[in-house]
């Protein structure tokens, strides 16, 4: 049984953070490493400056979110069912619910495979084991020790960090790509700069980054914003600050894995790399067996903070939308059908990793069902973060609407080359 604890006093900026920084975390995830490791081993650093141009974009667009989810005291779908058409949140989370299982059965696979090339024996037993954990510690984990797991983990994601420390790097040539975009004007630079907004601006995070500000701010102990407008001041502050760390974490380790697979892979002729694990592998021979082990020890570090966002988020969409008892603060059978759902999309998940389902067009798919469902989601978020009705006196203003549209928009273009590419 899920026991709530009270949890000790942090301090400084730390205090702070939580669901942004998780959050920009858990984009990071083994899929997302995959594909960050192809940009690098097919373009070396030319691409490497798309981090940049979708990091002000990402900020926005989860701030947003954030600030949704504070100031309403209710999540994106409970918003989404209060105020507009039933069958259109109904979509959006059926939509969420498949492209967050899928990427949750290649995350695990990643990881399991990760785990077979460190220390050998089965992969698919692998995969079972760390899908079981990750069910397992959201359950009964108590909320507070479970929050405080999920931001220590992201220290793993400096792993990468550590991967491009450890081989040559020409610095000259890297930095000029990242802050000099270069266009590559062919199909194939096209769809890898879809690819990387995709893997970067991703439904589920808006969902779990909104659900967990209400959750973050019943711990505090904190009214609703549209309550108490008066004083919503420093809790906004701190969503911007957390969101900020969170996504400027996330956007600049996946230039180190760029870096890291463009100094070694792409610099040896290696320019195919379809998951994580071959990533990995792909290294031993050429960087060493060091970096081969920080590598693969990051997929999986990755992999424990990612799954459970990614089950985490569908809950939430889940009980929101059919007025579910929520919370990971909760006691499990006072919201069974909350912890249901995170099991069973886990484990459904872990199931496909025993079918014939090829994990590679697994995770197309998966890109194609957040491709469709980015750009409305983002449309709907900035009509609800808009909305007078919803948000009262702290409905989006300013400089951040702008950004907020501005991300939308480029996510629509994103979605239409997808399927014109």
């Amino acid at each position: 049984m899920k026991a709530v604890e009270a949890e000790p006093e942090e301090a400084g900026l730390l205090k702070r953070l939580g669901p942004g920084l998780v959050t920009g975390a858990a984009d990071d995830d083994p899929s997302g490493i995959a594909t960050y490791s192809q940009v690098g081993a097919q373009f070396g650093y030319a691409l490497t400056w798309t981090m940049l141009f979708s990091l002000p974009l990402m900020i926005a667009i989860q701030e947003i979110s954030g600030r949704i989810g504070c100031v309403t005291g209710r999540g994106i779908a409970e918003n989404l069912r209060r105020h507009y058409s039933p069958w259109l949140v109904r979509t959006i989370v059926v939509l969420l619910l498949v492209a967050n299982t899928i990427n949750i059965g290649a995350d695990l696979g990643a990881m399991g495979a990760a785990m077979r090339l460190l220390i050998g024996g089965d992969q698919r037993l692998y995969t079972v084991v760390f899908g079981v954990v990750c069910v397992l510690a959201e359950v009964f984990i108590s909320y507070a020790n479970y929050a405080r797991t999920l931001k220590w983990l992201t220290v793993v994601l400096f792993a990468y960090v550590a991967v491009v420390f450890s081989v040559h790097l020409p610095w000259q040539q890297a930095l000029s790509a990242t802050f000099v975009p270069r266009i590559a004007l062919n199909s194939a630079g096209a769809m890898a700069l879809v690819a990387v907004l995709g893997t970067t601006i991703s439904p589920y995070l808006f969902f779990w980054q909104s659900s967990l500000e209400v959750q973050e701010r019943m711990r505090r102990g904190v009214e609703p914003g549209c309550l108490s407008p008066e004083t919503a001041a420093p809790q906004l502050k701190r969503i911007r600050t957390d969101t900020m760390v969170g996504m400027c974490i996330s956007n600049v380790i996946a230039v180190f894995i760029i870096y890291a697979t463009a100094a070694t892979l792409h610099a040896k002729g290696i320019t195919t790399i379809q998951t994580s694990a071959q990533a990995a592998e792909a290294l031993r021979p050429i960087a060493g067996p060091l970096t081969f082990v920080i590598f693969a020890t990051g997929i999986i570090g990755t992999g424990l903070l990612a799954v459970p966002v990614l089950a985490g988020s569908s809950a939430y969409a889940l009980a929101e939308t059919f007025r579910w008892r929520e919370g990971l603060d909760q006691k499990l059978e006072k919201a069974k059908w909350f912890y249901g759902a995170i099991a069973v999309s886990t484990l459904v998940g872990v199931a496909l990793n025993f079918t014939k389902l090829d994990p590679v067009k697994a995770l197309y798919w998966s890109a194609v069902v957040n491709g469709v469902l980015a750009a409305p989601v983002m449309a709907v978020i900035m009509l609800i973060a808009g909305n007078e009705q919803i948000m009262q006196e702290l409905k989006l203003r300013g400089a951040i609407r702008v950004m907020g549209w501005l991300a939308t928009l480029v996510m629509v273009v994103a979605s239409v080359a997808f399927f014109v590419l």
